[in-house]
């Protein structure tokens, strides 16, 4: 069953519908990140106006869950419907990863390993300016494969970047294969922790402990944060969960209609 709260499940369900009226996948990877991005959106982020000092910045460094993002940004009315339905049409800026020419997304992104980096970055720029705002980077596990990750990783530790926060999606799975199979990343919290950061593990599909981790976080002291969440792909749809496939394949008529009756029966 699944724990979502409503905001989560209105996530879930946005992508199925866009994602079949595109005809395009990337589905488990957007489902396995609805309820980190739904508490984000709904209790975490800080939001006043764009051009606020305080703004708290969200990036998704993988880049191809974006349609999660997008269902957030219209959620809090940040895009229009008009907008949403134009996901990977031509001429639109909802494409498969998002860019930073839309409202709402401050850094285009998707070339794996880098998100941490644009993070890092922010956060330095915040403390510069004596900003309160915070910096949350959402990476997947599989970027935890590539090396400028980890040069930020030692970068934000060094900086003792406390404003910092990165979420790790640990799906188990990437393009080609199981991460496991394809670079093992165990023990990874103990990586994280020995590199200087403040690591919590987490179910990364459950809203409560998602929130309760995130608001205990100290913000303005210490090392940047390190949130392992342990993540289904495909979490809310049976027949995708933790199938490979569906990070490229579009659904079919009926494949679609089992979807939506699948979320709507978690509602």
């Amino acid at each position: 069953m699944l724990k979502s709260n409503d905001f989560s499940g209105k996530i879930r369900k946005i992508i199925i519908e866009q994602c079949k009226r595109a005809n395009v996948g990337h589905i488990g990877s957007a489902l396995s990140i609805a309820d980190l991005v739904g508490v984000l959106y709904d209790s975490i982020l800080k939001m006043p106006a764009d051009d606020h000092n305080r703004r708290d910045r969200f990036i998704l460094s993988k880049g191809h869950a974006a349609l999660a993002v997008y269902a957030a940004l219209f959620l809090k009315k940040m895009i229009s419907l008009e907008q949403l339905n134009g996901y990977c049409a031509d001429g639109s800026l909802l494409g498969v990863h998002p860019e930073h020419f839309l409202k709402g997304v401050d850094f285009s992104s998707g070339s794996l390993g880098q998100g941490l980096s644009f993070g890092a970055g922010a956060a330095l720029a915040a403390r510069m300016q004596k900003s309160a705002r915070r910096v949350f980077v959402l990476v997947s596990d599989g970027e935890c494969n590539e090396g400028a990750l980890w040069e930020a990783v030692m970068f934000s530790a060094h900086h003792k970047l406390a404003n910092l926060t990165a979420i790790i999606d640990c799906n188990g799975q990437q393009a080609f294969g199981y991460t496991k199979d394809v670079l093992s990343l165990d023990p990874l919290a103990q990586r994280w922790r020995a590199f200087g950061w403040d690591v919590h593990e987490i179910d990364g599909n459950d809203p409560k402990a998602i929130k309760d981790t995130f608001e205990a976080l100290d913000f303005s002291s210490g090392s940047p944060h390190a949130i392992i969440a342990r993540t289904v792909f495909g979490k809310g749809v049976s027949y995708m969960q933790s199938q490979i496939k569906w990070h490229y394949w579009p659904m079919s008529d009926a494949e679609y209609q089992q979807a939506l009756s699948e979320i709507k029966d978690n509602e």
